[in-house]
Protein backbone atom coordinates (compact mmCIF):
# COMPACT_ATOMS: atom_id res chain seq x y z
CA UNK A 1 0.00 0.00 0.00
CA UNK A 2 1.28 3.41 -0.78
CA UNK A 3 0.13 6.20 0.77
CA UNK A 4 1.22 10.26 -0.54
CA UNK A 5 0.63 13.05 1.29
CA UNK A 6 -0.01 16.11 -0.91
CA UNK A 7 0.34 19.58 1.10
CA UNK A 8 -2.58 18.53 3.04
CA UNK A 9 -3.60 21.81 5.62
CA UNK A 10 -6.23 22.39 8.48
CA UNK A 11 -7.61 25.72 8.77
CA UNK A 12 -9.30 26.51 12.12
CA UNK A 13 -10.23 30.29 12.09
CA UNK A 14 -7.23 32.12 10.91
CA UNK A 15 -4.42 29.18 12.39
CA UNK A 16 -3.18 26.38 10.41
CA UNK A 17 -3.05 23.29 12.61
CA UNK A 18 -1.60 21.76 9.84
CA UNK A 19 0.00 23.67 7.21
CA UNK A 20 0.71 22.30 3.75
CA UNK A 21 1.95 18.94 5.34
CA UNK A 22 3.60 16.24 2.11
CA UNK A 23 5.19 12.76 3.00
CA UNK A 24 5.01 9.19 0.85
CA UNK A 25 5.28 6.31 2.67
CA UNK A 26 5.96 3.72 -0.07
CA UNK A 27 5.81 0.17 1.97
CA UNK A 28 3.95 -0.79 5.32
CA UNK A 29 6.37 0.35 8.21
CA UNK A 30 5.85 2.04 11.94
CA UNK A 31 5.74 5.87 11.34
CA UNK A 32 6.09 7.89 14.80
CA UNK A 33 5.41 11.29 14.48
CA UNK A 34 6.54 14.21 17.50
CA UNK A 35 6.63 17.06 18.32
CA UNK A 36 5.59 19.84 20.91
CA UNK A 37 1.78 20.04 22.41
CA UNK A 38 -0.14 21.95 19.52
CA UNK A 39 2.43 20.45 16.75
CA UNK A 40 -0.45 19.41 14.95
CA UNK A 41 -0.08 15.80 15.42
CA UNK A 42 -3.75 14.49 16.37
CA UNK A 43 -5.27 16.91 13.66
CA UNK A 44 -3.22 15.30 11.17
CA UNK A 45 -3.99 11.92 11.89
CA UNK A 46 -7.34 12.24 12.34
CA UNK A 47 -7.25 14.04 9.05
CA UNK A 48 -5.92 10.55 7.57
CA UNK A 49 -8.91 8.93 9.26
CA UNK A 50 -11.62 11.32 8.04
CA UNK A 51 -12.53 12.45 11.85
CA UNK A 52 -11.18 15.89 11.06
CA UNK A 53 -12.06 17.26 7.29
CA UNK A 54 -9.11 18.53 5.87
CA UNK A 55 -8.97 22.38 4.27
CA UNK A 56 -7.15 21.72 1.06
CA UNK A 57 -4.77 18.88 -0.32
CA UNK A 58 -4.67 15.24 -1.12
CA UNK A 59 -4.18 11.61 0.72
CA UNK A 60 -3.53 9.32 -2.12
CA UNK A 61 -3.96 5.57 -0.97
CA UNK A 62 -2.49 3.53 -3.62
CA UNK A 63 -3.62 6.51 -6.29
CA UNK A 64 -7.48 7.31 -5.14
CA UNK A 65 -7.91 10.56 -2.57
CA UNK A 66 -9.66 9.44 0.60
CA UNK A 67 -9.94 12.77 1.58
CA UNK A 68 -12.42 13.21 -1.59
CA UNK A 69 -14.74 10.13 -0.07
CA UNK A 70 -18.54 10.76 0.80
CA UNK A 71 -21.18 8.61 2.31
CA UNK A 72 -20.21 5.15 1.78
CA UNK A 73 -17.10 5.38 0.94
CA UNK A 74 -15.65 7.37 3.60
CA UNK A 75 -17.23 4.62 6.00
CA UNK A 76 -15.08 1.70 4.14
CA UNK A 77 -12.09 3.92 4.47
CA UNK A 78 -12.71 4.12 8.04
CA UNK A 79 -13.20 0.73 8.49
CA UNK A 80 -9.69 0.37 6.66
CA UNK A 81 -7.61 2.59 8.71
CA UNK A 82 -8.22 1.89 12.14
CA UNK A 83 -7.97 4.54 15.14
CA UNK A 84 -6.84 4.06 18.50
CA UNK A 85 -6.92 7.13 20.94
CA UNK A 86 -5.07 8.24 24.09
CA UNK A 87 -7.79 7.51 25.91
CA UNK A 88 -9.02 3.91 25.01
CA UNK A 89 -12.68 5.41 23.72
CA UNK A 90 -14.59 1.75 25.13
CA UNK A 91 -17.72 1.88 26.59
CA UNK A 92 -16.86 1.43 30.04
CA UNK A 93 -20.32 -0.95 31.59
CA UNK A 94 -19.93 -3.26 28.32
CA UNK A 95 -17.68 -7.12 29.08
CA UNK A 96 -14.94 -6.73 26.78
CA UNK A 97 -15.71 -9.41 24.28
CA UNK A 98 -18.63 -6.51 23.03
CA UNK A 99 -15.96 -3.41 23.26
CA UNK A 100 -13.72 -5.24 20.61
CA UNK A 101 -17.29 -6.67 18.60
CA UNK A 102 -17.54 -2.77 18.23
CA UNK A 103 -15.04 -2.55 15.66
CA UNK A 104 -17.37 -3.89 13.37
CA UNK A 105 -20.04 -1.35 13.79
CA UNK A 106 -19.04 0.40 10.03
CA UNK A 107 -19.65 -3.43 8.41
CA UNK A 108 -23.31 -4.00 10.21
CA UNK A 109 -26.21 -2.90 10.28
CA UNK A 110 -27.60 -0.43 13.63
CA UNK A 111 -29.95 -2.50 15.08
CA UNK A 112 -27.89 -5.97 15.80
CA UNK A 113 -25.28 -3.30 17.26
CA UNK A 114 -27.71 -2.00 19.71
CA UNK A 115 -28.89 -5.26 20.60
CA UNK A 116 -25.85 -6.16 21.32
CA UNK A 117 -26.56 -9.33 19.16
CA UNK A 118 -23.19 -10.93 17.37
CA UNK A 119 -22.40 -14.01 15.24
CA UNK A 120 -20.64 -16.85 16.94
CA UNK A 121 -17.85 -16.46 14.23
CA UNK A 122 -17.47 -13.15 15.27
CA UNK A 123 -17.38 -13.68 18.98
CA UNK A 124 -14.88 -16.66 18.44
CA UNK A 125 -12.75 -14.19 16.30
CA UNK A 126 -12.77 -11.79 19.07
CA UNK A 127 -11.42 -13.96 21.19
CA UNK A 128 -8.57 -15.27 19.52
CA UNK A 129 -7.64 -11.56 19.12
CA UNK A 130 -7.85 -11.16 22.46
CA UNK A 131 -5.37 -14.05 23.49
CA UNK A 132 -3.27 -12.91 20.69
CA UNK A 133 -3.13 -9.75 22.69
CA UNK A 134 -2.34 -11.87 26.14
CA UNK A 135 -5.76 -10.45 27.85
CA UNK A 136 -8.18 -13.43 27.01
CA UNK A 137 -8.68 -13.97 30.19
CA UNK A 138 -10.48 -10.51 30.69
CA UNK A 139 -12.99 -10.95 28.08
CA UNK A 140 -16.11 -11.32 30.36
CA UNK A 141 -15.03 -7.93 32.42
CA UNK A 142 -16.50 -5.06 31.97
CA UNK A 143 -13.70 -2.88 30.54
CA UNK A 144 -13.68 -0.43 33.11
CA UNK A 145 -13.06 -2.93 35.52
CA UNK A 146 -9.36 -3.32 33.49
CA UNK A 147 -5.81 -1.17 34.24
CA UNK A 148 -5.00 1.48 32.15
CA UNK A 149 -2.65 -0.72 29.87
CA UNK A 150 -5.10 -3.31 29.38
CA UNK A 151 -7.94 -0.99 28.27
CA UNK A 152 -5.23 0.28 25.34
CA UNK A 153 -4.86 -3.38 24.66
CA UNK A 154 -8.71 -3.79 24.35
CA UNK A 155 -8.77 -0.69 22.37
CA UNK A 156 -6.04 -1.84 19.88
CA UNK A 157 -8.29 -5.66 20.16
CA UNK A 158 -11.21 -3.83 19.04
CA UNK A 159 -8.90 -1.88 16.04
CA UNK A 160 -7.68 -5.10 14.64
CA UNK A 161 -11.27 -6.76 14.35
CA UNK A 162 -11.81 -4.31 11.88
CA UNK A 163 -9.04 -6.03 10.17
CA UNK A 164 -7.83 -2.81 8.94
CA UNK A 165 -4.66 -1.74 6.40
CA UNK A 166 -3.30 0.83 8.67
CA UNK A 167 -3.51 1.85 12.16
CA UNK A 168 -3.08 5.00 13.48
CA UNK A 169 -2.34 5.31 16.98
CA UNK A 170 -3.31 8.55 18.46
CA UNK A 171 -0.93 8.81 22.05
CA UNK A 172 -1.31 5.35 22.78
CA UNK A 173 1.01 5.50 25.93
CA UNK A 174 0.59 9.23 26.84
CA UNK A 175 -1.64 8.21 29.71
CA UNK A 176 -0.05 5.26 30.98
CA UNK A 177 3.23 4.18 33.42
CA UNK A 178 6.42 3.18 31.67
CA UNK A 179 5.97 -0.93 31.88
CA UNK A 180 2.65 -1.00 30.53
CA UNK A 181 3.72 2.21 27.94
CA UNK A 182 6.52 -0.88 26.66
CA UNK A 183 3.92 -3.79 26.47
CA UNK A 184 1.79 -1.25 24.41
CA UNK A 185 4.37 -0.55 22.15
CA UNK A 186 5.83 -3.76 21.78
CA UNK A 187 2.05 -4.87 20.90
CA UNK A 188 1.85 -2.58 18.14
CA UNK A 189 5.87 -3.74 17.23
CA UNK A 190 4.34 -6.82 17.02
CA UNK A 191 1.13 -6.41 14.61
CA UNK A 192 3.38 -4.60 12.14
CA UNK A 193 6.09 -7.25 12.40
CA UNK A 194 3.63 -10.17 12.03
CA UNK A 195 0.97 -9.16 10.10
CA UNK A 196 2.45 -6.34 7.70
CA UNK A 197 0.28 -3.78 8.59
CA UNK A 198 1.61 0.07 8.77
CA UNK A 199 1.07 1.33 11.74
CA UNK A 200 1.34 5.50 12.55
CA UNK A 201 1.68 6.31 15.84
CA UNK A 202 1.65 10.03 17.63
CA UNK A 203 4.52 9.07 20.37
CA UNK A 204 6.16 10.81 23.65
CA UNK A 205 9.43 11.10 23.22
CA UNK A 206 12.28 10.59 21.57
CA UNK A 207 13.73 7.33 23.36
CA UNK A 208 10.25 5.77 22.04
CA UNK A 209 10.32 6.89 18.20
CA UNK A 210 14.09 5.82 18.09
CA UNK A 211 13.10 2.20 19.82
CA UNK A 212 9.83 1.12 18.01
CA UNK A 213 9.43 3.06 14.57
CA UNK A 214 11.12 2.84 10.98
CA UNK A 215 11.08 6.14 10.03
CA UNK A 216 10.12 9.32 12.65
CA UNK A 217 8.30 12.79 11.46
CA UNK A 218 8.86 15.44 13.33
CA UNK A 219 6.62 18.43 13.35
CA UNK A 220 6.41 21.89 14.47
CA UNK A 221 4.16 24.83 14.80
CA UNK A 222 1.64 22.68 12.12
CA UNK A 223 4.49 21.77 9.83
CA UNK A 224 6.66 19.00 8.93
CA UNK A 225 10.31 19.71 9.78
CA UNK A 226 12.02 16.68 9.77
CA UNK A 227 11.13 13.11 7.84
CA UNK A 228 13.62 10.53 8.11
CA UNK A 229 15.54 7.32 9.74
CA UNK A 230 15.68 7.36 13.65
CA UNK A 231 19.63 7.33 13.49
CA UNK A 232 19.05 10.73 11.92
CA UNK A 233 17.19 12.28 15.49
CA UNK A 234 20.07 14.00 15.98
CA UNK A 235 20.60 17.13 18.59
CA UNK A 236 20.28 19.44 15.59
CA UNK A 237 17.12 17.62 14.92
CA UNK A 238 15.22 18.11 17.70
CA UNK A 239 15.73 21.20 18.04
CA UNK A 240 14.22 21.82 14.71
CA UNK A 241 11.25 19.47 16.22
CA UNK A 242 10.87 21.13 19.46
CA UNK A 243 12.81 24.79 19.46
CA UNK A 244 16.31 26.48 19.34
CA UNK A 245 16.05 27.37 23.08
CA UNK A 246 15.62 23.56 24.14
CA UNK A 247 18.37 21.60 25.77
CA UNK A 248 18.76 17.96 24.61
CA UNK A 249 21.27 15.19 27.53
CA UNK A 250 23.25 13.07 25.18
CA UNK A 251 20.83 10.40 27.16
CA UNK A 252 17.89 12.15 24.95
CA UNK A 253 19.31 11.62 21.34
CA UNK A 254 21.97 8.74 22.13
CA UNK A 255 20.62 6.08 19.00
CA UNK A 256 21.45 2.92 21.75
CA UNK A 257 18.19 1.45 22.82
CA UNK A 258 19.51 1.49 26.41
CA UNK A 259 16.98 3.69 28.47
CA UNK A 260 18.85 6.82 29.90
CA UNK A 261 19.58 7.47 33.15
CA UNK A 262 16.34 8.17 35.89
CA UNK A 263 17.36 11.52 36.07
CA UNK A 264 17.90 11.98 32.49
CA UNK A 265 14.92 10.17 31.58
CA UNK A 266 12.73 12.68 34.35
CA UNK A 267 14.39 15.52 32.47
CA UNK A 268 13.98 14.35 28.94
CA UNK A 269 10.09 13.13 29.56
CA UNK A 270 9.18 16.36 31.17
CA UNK A 271 11.06 18.35 28.35
CA UNK A 272 9.39 16.40 25.23
CA UNK A 273 6.42 15.88 27.02
CA UNK A 274 3.05 16.24 24.36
Amino acid sequence: MRIEAEQITRIFGTAKAVDAASFVIDRPMVVGIIGSSGAGKSTLLRMVNRLTDASQGRLLIDGRDVLALTGRDKRAWQADCAMIFQQFNLVPRLDVVSNVLHGLLNKRGLLPTLLNIWSRPDIDRACQILDRLGIAEQATKRAEALSGGQQQRVAIARALMQDPRIILADEPIASLDPMNAQIVMDTLRRIHDEDGRTVIANLHTLDTARRYCDRVIGMRKGRIVFDGTPDLLTTGAARDIYGAGAEFSEATTSTALAPPAPADRAYADRLLAD
